[in-house]
């Protein structure tokens, strides 16, 4: 457990393990706990690196923030711990949910710093052709939030993304020291711009899509936006869809599993994985 003073924030982390660096990027949880049963499943293959994002949880906020470029930041963010923890070697990235989408702006303004990246279930919904259907249903469980707070708006969330309570309930348990206030967090600062992120596939994932495992939820349903992103940038880039043990939140919920599976996705895609 520790801390690293950035511009404008102190980013509270945890390590474990030794080896290649994993580095795993939270979602709209923003904290690292959702991780910690992962990185127990693979502290004897990675060094594995877990953060709460700026504005969450331990990670508090020391000056004005840039909210115009947010998104930018916690990507540089990601890229220092990589720098702290593996300055000489690129590093192994996995986000989830909107931590996927902030995995994808690191590829793109840090691309020396990745090796593999795993963006799992990103609500990248621009890269949709119903993107304006889907943005009115966002716009209303942003509006939901405003008039009746978090928890309903939560309620409708799990509706509007089509996973079943047990997000909600995972969600729930693993932030109970922070939950009210990480959830006004996410509502106010990414839940109506992350989802927005323009993601240029062919200028800036294209040159890239050696180093991108795009992951889905075995069990997630397969209607909503955050599934069928990765399906479209999956096929626009000619790359096959990987599917992980559960849901949204497999790496929360399926632990184990999931940290199996992860390997046996790398080990197929590199050599360097081999002996892992």
């Amino acid at each position: 457990m520790s801390t690293l003073q950035v511009p404008e924030a102190s980013l509270y982390h945890e390590k474990t393990g030794n080896g290649h660096l994993l580095l795993c990027i939270s979602g709209a949880d923003g904290s690292c706990e959702v991780w910690r049963g992962l990185a127990e499943s693979l502290k004897d293959r990675f060094t594995v690196v877990m953060w709460d994002r700026r504005g969450f949880s331990r990670s508090p906020l020391t000056d004005a923030q840039d909210y115009e470029h947010r998104l930018e930041t916690d990507a540089d963010d990601a890229a220092r711990l990589i720098e702290e923890y593996s300055p000489n070697e690129p590093a192994t990235v996995i986000g989830n949910s909107s931590g996927a989408i902030i995995a994808l702006k690191l590829l793109v303004r840090h691309p020396d710093r990745i090796r593999t990246l795993l963006p799992y279930e990103p609500p990248a919904s621009r890269v949709l052709p119903d993107f304006n259907d889907i943005w009115t249903t966002h716009e209303d469980v942003y509006a939901t939030y405003r008039r009746a707070g978090p928890f309903p708006a939560l309620e409708k969330f799990a509706e509007l993304t089509k996973t079943d309570q047990s997000m909600v309930k995972a969600f729930v348990d693993f932030q109970k020291p922070y939950l009210f206030s990480n959830l006004q967090y996410w509502f106010e600062r990414e839940f109506m711009t992350y989802p927005q992120a323009s993601i240029d596939i062919e200028k800036d994932l294209r040159p890239l899509q050696e180093k991108l495992v795009f992951v889905n939820g075995e069990l997630s349903s397969k209607e909503p936006y955050q599934y069928r992103a990765n399906v479209a940038m999956a096929e626009r880039l000619g790359l096959e869809l990987q599917h992980f043990p559960g849901e949204h939140m497999g790496h929360a919920t399926h632990s184990k599993a999931f940290g199996e599976k992860l390997v046996e996705v790398l080990r197929a895609k590199s050599e360097f994985y081999a002996e892992f």
